[in-house]
């Protein structure tokens, strides 16, 4: 028991403040440089996934527009 409550002590004394400084130095350091390159990338992805997806749509709109004119109003 003895060696168990000194392990919680040695690691509530030295590890978990150098872990939590340099917890927070990191997530700070990311806030303060922005988002990260991989976001980035893929928020570039999801932009194009999301223009195509709006191309779609609009092709589907006008194909409704020819076939069922009043479509729209019956939604």
């Amino acid at each position: 028991m003895k060696e168990l409550s000194d392990a919680v002590i040695v690691f509530t004394i030295f590890i978990l403040p150098i872990w939590l400084f340099l917890h927070y130095r990191f997530k700070t350091a990311q806030v303060k440089y922005g988002v990260a390159d991989e976001d980035l990338q893929r928020l570039d992805e999801l932009q194009v996934t999301a223009a195509h997806l709006q191309e779609r749509v609009q092709a589907l709109e006008s194909i409704l527009d020819t076939k069922v004119p009043d479509w729209r109003r019956k939604s």
